[in-house]
């Protein structure tokens, strides 16, 4: 038995990279992607070639097994093991060269994808094979696997791009495998030898024939290619440390043909016949998978044929001649980027997207990549249809159909013995389907522990055996990633499934998407990792924090890797009183980028306030939870006492304010924002009101704390805005604790002078669930329900400026209260301030302001609300350009808290800041969201304004400076308000 301490010393005394052992790095390293979790004895981030020879050295004296890891998005269950993980990515992960004259790169194992598409792009070069998955997926696990991607039918595999590779062996030999027996291992030669006949005839010939070891490419008439035979062994036969990969030409101009067919079966038998035309791509998926938005040509299921060429019009030449030659229902030709880029984006998402059947029940890999030759595309998917369906099963196939390679995720019940059994007898089932069409187990993902077991049906007992010889002869003391490929653990062992508690455990929040079950909740997170994208993607926010310290426990999947172990309970033993889960979720913004981002719609926003809820009850909690938490709490304490000017006075006060923010648990490097010296109400109330006979359609404007406390001019400015556009704004109901309503429910509502004096304010509990205070957020919720049933009572909208509050009455309000139907009805009230006037003053035109703008759509707004309504009253306003996505930084309580400093400004550097700065200088800085203007303003110095005020500007009547004429308005209230 392994001394782990001891073991733990030796590498840490021999290796220059991280060396972990802790209960986070193990758990974050239990399952990639597939159904499999394994967990290791440690995790090591090696620095060089030479950390990773030590820890060959140091693990095979003590028999400890070795398992490579890059991106860990592999599928079948090869990037786990249960003895030491290599992570290359922390370190070497560099592209060492480009050589555009030879088109060659050289390349550190854990580079990133499209790190390398970046170096060889200003050459006009790229890498061929292009994995969905190419944001976060290594050189180093595409080579393990033999990927390929959406462009194998012009440029090939991985297999076909690799030059030369430098390889260490367990015991400790440096290989250079390459061509005509370069970097054979002693032996390999008289082994091929000896099996010419077997190899020529033991392989079936296809594009896509992944599974197994290629020994056949050492071949003589192949050129004995030892780089090529070691593409595709899943880390079995040695540890890549380098890599020269082939680059091609890039096509300068590219289109693209969206082909629809009434079915998958008619959109597959049509793929083969395109492939003479040359495209680039030949990709298909079926309606199933599509965003019922999403704009494609009539059909049930689609073809994305990509064409290339030196002009635009070439591109497009070449895309209309596939057109023709399809014979499809309907067509679609796309050559602008942009637009290319959103549909690609639905084929790519498909495999987060699949692991949801239409119904929401989870669906499972395990038979993700099978192949066949093209031709035999359309006849194979009739009988994979049948088959499933004589075992009861679902599914819908997607993938690579010009080279016959089809991913589908299956609703397995994979919590059961009958399931799994089930599960079983499909897969056999499933192998000798494949093995009769001519195909392979795996057509890119490689076998893993998912399709090991069943290499004899497809290769026979005696070519199964020449793969263990072959193993022995690199691998003897079977050291490197055993259990993959040759002597595998049975398909249905190790499932990440079987340790999850079979009841649900207590929760606060409703998860109606997972039948209450918050185990099924982080069973969502099925590893593919989009979230681990460090590329600016656009409108994109998840994830945040991620792309501020690139390591894994600050990712959603990361983060959902440890509450899975935490519900496991083997690594993470203590529960919700965890610190390792506690401290990973730390950094989580809570910005809700993953709700809308994430493929499988994981929400860690939620799954963090729940786990705050549990991890403090009956406890002290931090300081920032009673001060930021609580903060609506005490702004309304502060508007009663009237003592904001003396509390700005005071935080101006640079000692004070340093002592004050040390007791309050926030942040030194921030600056405390200044209260407002006349809340939004307050205004509201003073100002000469209409009668509740006036004209115009009610809404009601709710008064959030940020804008009633701290951004009251915003409120003002909508206020005016909306009257404009002809509607009648009220301001919800409220209540004296000490004397009963006023009035009935109508006169309540519509008399605001009566309404809004004393206590009881609404509240979207915000503050509270950020915080995990759930039991208190639901208090307040249940409270603002009672106060609101007058509004309910009527078909009034409920305007909401700030996104934040907007997106926690909508989302969170109903998950906290589902046993309360008037939770769902206030929620369905909600809309933003465009949307109310888009649908309730639709026939009303806003000033033309004709101006460009600059500034960050709320991360909120992007998850949860949208902002297509947003969209389109900027453009009737003349208000050009776009919005920044990602996240502020600021986030809440997030970037006021202590110790949050670092990430919340890398944040804002990331995607808000750079476009506001280089914003010409008669931008409008839009930011709605009160955490984007106060980030703005600290760390920029400029002031970001809602929609609403700009719109107001626009409306004349001598409006100066943002604010000037409604902070005078609330001076002049404040000196009437002060006359004895």
């Amino acid at each position: 038995m392994t001394d782990l301490s001891e073991l733990r010393a030796r590498l840490r005394a021999a290796v220059r990279g991280e060396v972990a052992f802790d209960a986070t790095a193990r758990a974050l390293a239990t399952m990639d992607a597939s159904n499999y979790r394994r967990v290791p004895l440690g995790v090591v981030a090696p620095k060089d070639a030479d950390d990773v020879a030590a820890v060959l050295e140091i693990c095979r004296e003590r028999a400890v097994p070795v398992v490579a890891r890059g991106g860990g998005t592999s599928i079948a269950g090869q990037a786990t093991g249960t003895g030491v993980v290599l992570d290359f990515t922390r370190h070497m992960n560099r592209v060492l060269e480009t050589d555009p004259d030879a088109r060659t790169a050289r390349v550190q194992p854990g580079v990133v994808l499209d790190r390398l598409q970046e170096a060889a792009a200003p050459h006009g070069l790229r890498f061929g094979p292009d994995p969905s998955t190419h944001g976060r997926c290594t050189l180093g696990g595409m080579i393990g696997n033999n990927s390929c991607g959406a462009h194998s039918v012009a440029w090939g595999t991985t297999a076909d791009n690799v030059r030369e590779l430098t390889v260490l062996t367990a015991r400790g030999e440096r290989l250079a495998p390459g061509r005509r027996w370069a970097g054979a291992p002693a032996g390999l030669r008289e082994l091929v030898d000896g099996e010419l006949a077997r190899l020529r005839t033991g392989f079936p010939e296809l594009p896509r024939r992944i599974s197994g070891y290629a020994l056949d490419a050492l071949l003589p008439e192949r050129g004995a290619n030892v780089a090529r035979s070691f593409c595709g062994s899943e880390g079995t036969l040695g540890i890549l440390t380098e890599a020269v990969v082939s680059l091609v030409a890039a096509p300068r101009a590219r289109a693209l043909a969206v082909l629809g067919y009434a079915d998958e079966s008619a959109a597959a038998e049509a793929a083969a016949g395109l492939l003479p035309l040359g495209p680039l791509t030949v990709e298909g998926m079926a309606a199933d998978l599509v965003p019922s938005a999403a704009d494609l040509p009539r059909g049930a299921a689609w073809l994305f044929v990509e064409t290339g060429g030196d002009t635009g019009a070439g591109a497009r030449a070449a895309a209309e001649a596939v057109v023709r030659a399809a014979g499809v229902v309907d067509a679609l030709v796309v050559t602008d980027p942009a637009a290319r880029r959103a549909l690609w984006r639905i084929r790519e998402d498909a495999s987060g997207t699949a692991t949801r059947m239409p119904d929401g029940t989870e669906a499972w890999p395990g038979w993700e990549d099978c192949a066949v030759p093209p031709a035999r595309l359309g006849a194979y998917l009739r009988e994979f249809r049948t088959l499933l369906t004589a075992h009861g099963l679902r599914g819908t196939p997607y993938g690579h159909f010009g080279d016959g390679c089809i991913h589908v995720r299956i609703d397995f019940d994979l919590l059961t013995e009958a399931g799994v059994g089930r599960f079983r007898r499909f897969s056999e089932e499933l192998a000798d389907l494949v093995v009769a069409h001519g195909g392979s187990l795996s057509g890119e993902h490689g076998d893993g522990q998912a399709r090991a077991e069943l290499l004899p049906r497809m290769y026979g007992a005696e070519t199964v055996a020449l793969f263990e010889r072959a193993k022995a002869l690199w691998d003897p003391d079977d050291l490197l990633n055993p259990g993959m490929l040759v002597r595998p653990a049975p398909l249905d062992a190790n499932l990440r499934f079987a340790v999850l508690p079979r009841e649900p455990v207590p929760v606060a929040f409703g998860y109606p998407a997972d039948g209450g079950d918050f185990a099924a909740a982080v069973r969502r997170c099925v590893g593919v990792a989009k979230c681990r994208t460090t590329e600016t993607p656009g409108a994109a926010v998840m994830c945040p924090s991620f792309r501020a310290t690139g390591q894994e426990e600050h990712s959603t999947r990361g983060r959902a890797r440890l509450l899975h172990e935490m519900l496991a309970g083997e690594v993470i033993t203590d529960g919700w009183r965890s610190t390792e889960v506690r401290d990973a979720l730390d950094l989580c913004l809570s910005c809700k980028g993953c709700r809308s981002d994430c493929p499988v719609g994981v929400d860690m926003a939620t799954y963090k306030a729940e786990f705050l809820h549990h991890h403090y009850a009956g406890r002290r909690r931090p300081a920032a939870h009673y001060t930021l938490g609580r903060l609506p709490l005490w702004l309304r304490w502060t508007a009663r006492t009237r003592t904001a000017p003396a509390l700005n006075a005071l935080a101006a006060l640079r000692p004070l304010a340093a002592a004050a923010k040390r007791l309050a648990g926030l942040a030194p490097e921030r600056a405390i924002p200044p209260l407002a010296r006349q809340p939004f109400t307050r205004w509201w109330r003073r100002r000469p009101q209409p009668g509740p006979d006036s004209g115009g359609e009610l809404v009601v404007l709710w008064p959030d704390t940020f804008t009633e406390h701290l951004a009251p001019a915003v409120g003002r400015a909508a206020v005016r805005v909306l009257e404009a556009a002809g509607l009648r704004v009220a301001l919800p109901p409220t209540r004296h604790l000490d004397r009963p309503p006023v009035g009935d429910g109508r006169s309540r509502l519509l008399n605001p002078v009566a309404l809004l004096r004393g206590r009881g304010w609404v509240c979207c509990g915000l503050t509270y669930v950020s915080t995990g205070q759930l039991d208190r957020a639901r208090t307040v919720l249940r409270r603002t329900l009672d106060l609101m049933e007058p509004v309910l009572e009527t078909a009034a909208p409920v305007v909401v400026l700030e996104p934040s509050c907007a997106a926690a009455l909508r989302g969170d309000l109903p998950e906290l209260l589902p046993d309360d139907p008037r939770a769902r009805r206030l929620a369905d009230r909600v809309l933003t301030f465009a949307e109310t006037l888009e649908r309730h003053a639709p026939a009303w035109r806003p000033p033309r302001l004709d101006r460009p703008v600059a500034g960050q759509t709320h991360c909120h707004q992007h998850a949860v609300l949208g902002d297509a309504a947003d969209r389109r009253l900027r453009a009737a306003a003349g208000l050009t350009g776009e919005l920044s996505g990602g996240c502020c930084g600021l986030a809440g309580n997030f970037g006021f808290e202590k110790g949050h400093w670092e990430v919340s400004t890398a944040c804002a550097e990331e995607q808000l800041l750079p476009p506001v700065r280089a914003a010409p200088e008669d931008a409008a800085l839009l930011t709605d969201g009160y955490s984007c203007r106060t980030q703005l303003e600290q760390l920029a110095g400029v002031r970001g304004r809602h929609l609403a005020e700009v719109l107001a500007e626009g409306l004349g009547e001598g409006v100066g400076e943002p604010g000037d004429v409604w902070e005078a308005e609330a001076r002049d209230a404040d000196r009437r308000s002060q006359r004895p």
